[in-house]
C-alpha cells in the first residue's frame, strides 16, 4: 500500500468504523413493529448520528476539506423533533462523543458542503428499508480530488467477512478500502486501531461464461427495474437467480466475487443518481479488477456537482463480460 493518503485512509476507516458503532445499536433497538408502521425514526436517528460522527472526525484532521453528505441539521431544529436530537446525542455519547444538540447539528451541516477541488462524499446510511429490516445497508465514504475518486472507504456492518449475504453470518461485518492505483482491501468493520498492512486482498471473480454468472440488484424494484434485469439475465443465458439486497453492499459482493455484475437501471425519465450513493462503491471495484459504467458504457462522471447528471443508471461488472453486458442492455432497449 503506497504511502500516498495513508493519513486520509487512516481517518477514513475510524471514522466508519466509528458510524458503524452507532447504526449497530441503533439497529439492534428496532422492535418488529417498527417495520409493520413503516416508522422511519430508527433510521432518522442512526442516519443523523452517523454523518454526524464521521463529519466530526474528518474536519478534526482536514479542516479545510469540504463534505458532501446526503443530510442537513435544518429539519432537528425544530421543536417537535427535539426527542429526535436527544436520541442522536445518546447514540454519540455511547461512543465518546460528548455534545449538546448544538454542537450535532454543526457536526451534520458540516456535511452540507459544495464539491470542490478535493471534497469528501458521504453516505451514513445507504440503504434504509435494508438497514430497518435488519438487513444490509452500507456506510460509504470517498474522497475526490479533481473531481476523481482518490480513496474510498465502504463499510458493511451486516456482510459477512467470510462471504456471501447471510445476515444470520455476519460475525465482526465487512469494511473495504481502495487508494486508486493501489487495490483494493477488506477489513473486519470493527477494531480499535488500524493499518493499512492488516488489508486482506480483494479481486471480481474471472467469470468467462455468463451462464455460470451471478447477477445482483436492489431489493426494492423502484430503485432499478427488476423486468429488464430479468429479460437481460435471459438473454445472455444466465441461469442462476439474482442476489437482492440493498445498498453500496451490491458492490462489495462484486468486488469480492460472490456476484459477478449489479445493475441499477433506470426506473423514470430524466433520473439521475446522487454522487454519494456510488462513489465509495465506485473505486473498490475498480482496484479490485471490476469496471464501472452508465447503461451506456459512459465512465461515470463526478464532477457535474451532487449528481451524476450526465450518466444515466449504473452498471458494476467483474471486468471480462462488461462490453457484452452493454450489449445485451442495448439489445433490450435499456
Amino acid at each position: 500500500m503506497t504511502n500516498l493518503l495513508t493519513s486520509e485512509l487512516v481517518t477514513a476507516v475510524s471514522a466508519v468504523r466509528l458510524a458503524a458503532r452507532i447504526c449497530q445499536s441503533v439497529q439492534r433497538q428496532i422492535r418488529p413493529d417498527v417495520l409493520e408502521k413503516q416508522d422511519k425514526s430508527p433510521v432518522t436517528i442512526a442516519d443523523f448520528a452517523s454523518q454526524a460522527a464521521v463529519c466530526r472526525t474528518l474536519r478534526k484532521v482536514f479542516a479545510e476539506d469540504a463534505i458532501v453528505g446526503e443530510e442537513d441539521s435544518a429539519e432537528l431544529k425544530s421543536p417537535e423533533n427535539a426527542g429526535f436530537l436527544d436520541r442522536i446525542r445518546s447514540e454519540l455519547a455511547a461512543v465518546g462523543l460528548e455534545a449538546d444538540g448544538e454542537e450535532i447539528c454543526r457536526w451534520i451541516d458540516q456535511g452540507a458542503g459544495l464539491p470542490g477541488p478535493r471534497f469528501w462524499t458521504l453516505d451514513p446510511i445507504d440503504g434504509t428499508k435494508g438497514f430497518v429490516r435488519g438487513e444490509q445497508y452500507a456506510i460509504s465514504l470517498a474522497l475526490l480530488i479533481n473531481n476523481r475518486i482518490e480513496l474510498a472507504v465502504l463499510g458493511c456492518p451486516n456482510l459477512p467477512l467470510s462471504g456471501g449475504v447471510d445476515c444470520s453470518k455476519s460475525g465482526e461485518g465487512t469494511l473495504m478500502y481502495a487508494i486508486r492505483g493501489a487495490g483494493a482491501f477488506s477489513v473486519p468493520i470493527s477494531g480499535d486501531s488500524f493499518s493499512p498492512l492488516e488489508g486482506v486482498p480483494v479481486r471480481t471473480r474471472s467469470c468467462a461464461d455468463w451462464s455460470e454468472a451471478v447477477l445482483c440488484e436492489s431489493v426494492e424494484s423502484g430503485h432499478s427495474s427488476h423486468s429488464q434485469s430479468a429479460e437481460i439475465a435471459h438473454g445472455l443465458g444466465i441461469r442462476n437467480e439474482p442476489v437482492r439486497l440493498d445498498s453500496q453492499a451490491k458492490y462489495a459482493v462484486v468486488a469480492r466475487g460472490d456476484a459477478d455484475a449489479y445493475l441499477r437501471l433506470p426506473t423514470r425519465k430524466g433520473y439521475r443518481e446522487k454522487i454519494w450513493d456510488h462513489a465509495g462503491g465506485v473505486l473498490v471495484v475498480e482496484e479490485a479488477g471490476g469496471k464501472v459504467t452508465d447503461v451506456t458504457g459512459q465512465p461515470l462522471n463526478f464532477g457535474c456537482g451532487r449528481e451524476l447528471a450526465e450518466n444515466r443508471g449504473v452498471i458494476v461488472s467483474s471486468g471480462p463480460l462488461h462490453q457484452s453486458l452493454i450489449a445485451a442492455m442495448q439489445a433490450a432497449g435499456v
